[in-house]
C-alpha cells in the first residue's frame, strides 16, 4: 500500500465533479470505452475477454475481492483527467496542498537532536511543495522518495517557519506514520 501516494490521489479525486462509475459492470463498461475494445481492458485487468463481455452485459455483476479492487483503481485512474490535472495545476502553483499526519516527527541540528515523537502536525505547504509532490508522483517515485519530499516541505514550513527559525537544523525524519491525508 503507498500511504503518499494514494493521500494525493485522494485529495485529486475531492475534486471530483461526478462520482466514478460503483458498480463494476458500469465500470467494466467504462474502461471498454475508454480501451477501445474487450481485449485491452482483458488483458490489463488480467481477466478472460469473454469475463469482460459478460460484465458488459450484465450476466456477472459482483467480482472477487482482487477482481473488485483493481477496477475501482484502474477506473478512478482515467475518470475525469481534465478535472484532475485542473486540480494538480492550482495545487503546484496557488493553491498548495495541506497535509494532515499523525507520525513520529523529529530532527537533526547543529549542536541539538530533538527526540523523535509523535506529533499530530496539519500543515499547509506552499504550491511549489505541491508541485515537487505531484511530480515525483507522476515519474513514478517510490513511497520513500515522496516521504522525503513530505519531510523537507514539513522541515521548511512547520520547524523552520520559512527561515524565521531553527536556520541550523539538518535533517527531519519523518517515520512510522499513522495517519496521513492531503487536502487540497
Amino acid at each position: 500500500m503507498s500511504m503518499f501516494g494514494d493521500g494525493l490521489d485522494a485529495a485529486v479525486h475531492k475534486a471530483f465533479t461526478r462520482p466514478a462509475p460503483k458498480s463494476a459492470p458500469a465500470q467494466m463498461r467504462y474502461l471498454v470505452k475508454q480501451y477501445k475494445g474487450t481485449e485491452a481492458v482483458a488483458q490489463m485487468l488480467r481477466i478472460s475477454q469473454r469475463t469482460v463481455e459478460w460484465y458488459v452485459k450484465d450476466q456477472i455483476k459482483k467480482p472477487r475481492p482482487d477482481l473488485a479492487a483493481r477496477l475501482e483503481r484502474e477506473v478512478k485512474a482515467r475518470w475525469q483527467p481534465q478535472v484532475r490535472a485542473k486540480a494538480r495545476k492550482k495545487a503546484a502553483t496557488t493553491g498548495g496542498i495541506v497535509i494532515d499526519t499523525r507520525a513520529r516527527l523529529g530532527y537533526t541540528a547543529i549542536g541539538s537532536t530533538d527526540q523523535d515523537r509523535i506529533r499530530h502536525l496539519t500543515v499547509a505547504l506552499p504550491p511549489r511543495h505541491s508541485a515537487r509532490l505531484f511530480e515525483a508522483q507522476e515519474a513514478g517515485a517510490s513511497e520513500r522518495e515522496l516521504q522525503e519530499i513530505a519531510a523537507e516541505a514539513l522541515k521548511e514550513v512547520y520547524f523552520q517557519d520559512g527561515g524565521r527559525r531553527a536556520g541550523s537544523l539538518e535533517e527531519v525524519r519523518f517515520t512510522d506514520v499513522e495517519h496521513l491525508e492531503f487536502d487540497l
